[in-house]
């Protein structure tokens, strides 16, 4: 069984899981408080970030190494297709996500509404929650343009782009930070994607002392 070094509302874990969960490969999950920048911890991580993969006595970090890997030795289901020019696209959207809609959006919002008071390090920052409030639409839109041409974000099939986006959604609803109203398309987008098997465990995570809206793990919204 292969171990996962995680946090419940880190994205970059949860497309990890997503993808583990997707092509039904069993793992132990252990919650790292990585903010704590522990010592054993920093021996798994020397970058100090989540997720950790731990396989065959060796420790995989990096959300999409971890995956592309996975991929590879877990050829089925096919998260990344075999075309360059679709493999292309998936990847610039797995990067869009995990660099640009992160450092615009999810750490303005779930850093500063919960990582900082969860993890002792003081009060929301209200300038970049504002930004964060802001940039979101545009990536909604973004996202709703993408949709409103493909069955799924990188073509007509779920790629592991879906995933790294659902992942970093996912932990904004749980702070309810999604106007899901702002466009049918993303919510009917992220219902197939959360009705998922893979999604279930996602879905029960819960944070002490921070409870998710009410329509998080509903599947119908």
């Amino acid at each position: 069984m292969f171990r996962l070094y995680h946090f419940a509302l880190s994205p970059f874990s949860r497309k990890v899981r997503l993808c583990l969960a997707e092509k039904k490969i069993e793992v132990e999950l252990v919650e790292e408080k990585y903010w704590e920048q522990s010592s054993e911890f920093l021996r798994r991580s020397p970058a100090g970030r989540v997720p950790i993969l731990r396989i065959q006595g060796r420790n995989l970090s990096e959300s999409l190494p971890i995956c592309e890997y996975l991929e590879e030795i877990y050829p089925n289901p096919i998260l990344i297709p075999k075309t360059a020019e679709e493999r292309y696209e998936v990847r610039r959207l797995v990067n869009w996500f995990d660099d640009k809609f992160y450092h615009e959006v999810t750490q303005n919002l779930l850093h500063e509404r919960l990582i900082k008071k969860i993890s002792g390090a003081g009060f929301p920052d209200s300038k970049n929650v504002k930004e964060g409030a802001k940039q979101i639409k545009y990536h909604l839109d973004y996202m709703a343009w993408l949709l409103e041409r493909r069955r799924w974000l990188a073509g007509d099939v779920m790629t592991l782009s879906d995933f790294a986006a659902a992942s970093h959604l996912s932990c904004l609803d749980y702070i309810s930070d999604v106007d899901w109203n702002r466009s049918a398309a993303i919510k009917d987008w992220y219902a197939k994607i959360k009705s998922r098997p893979a999604f279930r465990s996602i879905l029960a995570d819960q944070v002490p002392g921070f409870a998710p809206p009410r329509h998080y793990n509903d599947l119908d919204f």
